[in-house]
């Protein structure tokens, strides 16, 4: 498996990490195909640390975030299974061999599954389990850590939608949608992820977090547009009758205020449609 295997790290500024991670990744595996670092706008000495090491460096002249690094790596690497890990020692090297034995038993993608004692704080915990639990109900699978940055997939599949992956952090979220909605086969794998990470994270809990609150709409349009677009012209619709028998008991009569409601229904219902037939051909593969 090791000599037709790229491992991918993104790094911003890491080179701490980096000192602890990569000597440890050569020690243990001294037949990968390759270690690519992708260096995203470090201000720190992350290329040289890389280098030093024998890994190889992409750099970007400035941050362009988690997800474009995953992407530039993936770009340069040539095995055809890849394995994404972070800089900062919070994934042990040990790990991917675990997954690489689960990726060779015939799934498309095998995941390191944090324990809840490994996640950062109370506070990502719970956005975790509500992500989990969301995308699980979506797609009717059980996902067990939808966020984890720990994954090795099998290439060729994983760059048939490298073009759908943001530049920022909700990678993981779309791609393991994504390969869902194909029909691609995901494992998971309990993990031993340690919670003291070595570098600064470079999450904004004010900028990213508003981001992540669009993640759950993300989770169910990736997937099934439909589903997430019915249900709110259902609510609606439940409204708009409620709001009709009201003012038809009390004055007998129908409201400009029920016909938009029920107006706003249909639309939004025949949006869902028009974006499920779009969904669809996006995932459509074509033929050789």
């Amino acid at each position: 498996m090791l000599p037709k295997t790229s491992i991918v790290i993104p790094a911003k500024n890491e080179s701490e990490g980096l000192r602890k991670l990569l000597p440890e990744l050569f020690r243990l595996y001294p037949d990968l195909l390759e270690v690519i670092v992708v260096n995203d706008g470090s201000t720190d000495d992350t290329e040289k640390v890389s280098l030093d090491f024998g890994a190889v460096v992409v750099n970007h002249k400035y941050s362009r975030g988690n997800g474009a690094s995953i992407k530039s790596g993936t770009r340069k690497s040539k095995g055809e299974y890849i394995c994404f890990m972070d800089a900062d020692g919070q994934h042990k090297p040990e790990s991917v061999s675990r997954l690489l034995v689960k990726l060779e038993e015939g799934f498309d993608m095998v995941v390191g599954e944090r324990a809840s004692v490994s996640q950062a704080n109370k506070g990502r915990l719970i956005a975790n389990k509500l992500y989990n639990y969301f995308a699980s109900l979506i797609a009717n699978y059980p996902v067990k850590d939808l966020t984890s940055g720990l994954r090795c997939v099998k290439s060729e599949k994983f760059r048939e939608f490298l073009h759908l992956l943001p530049n920022g952090f909700s990678y993981p979220t779309t791609i393991t949608m994504v390969f869902l909605r194909t029909g691609y086969q995901i494992e998971y794998l309990l993990e031993d992820v340690s919670s003291d990470r070595l570098g600064k994270s470079h999450i904004s809990p004010l900028k990213d977090g508003l981001k992540f609150l669009i993640i759950l709409f993300k989770i169910g349009t990736l997937y099934s547009p439909l589903k997430v677009f019915s249900s709110i012209s259902a609510l609606l619709f439940l409204v708009a009758f409620g709001y009709y028998i009201f003012t038809f008991l009390t004055d007998n009569t129908l409201t400009n205020m029920s016909v938009i409601l029920f107006t706003s229904s249909l639309i939004i219902f025949l949006i869902g449609l028009v974006s499920e037939q779009i969904n669809s051909l996006m995932y459509m593969k074509k033929e050789d």
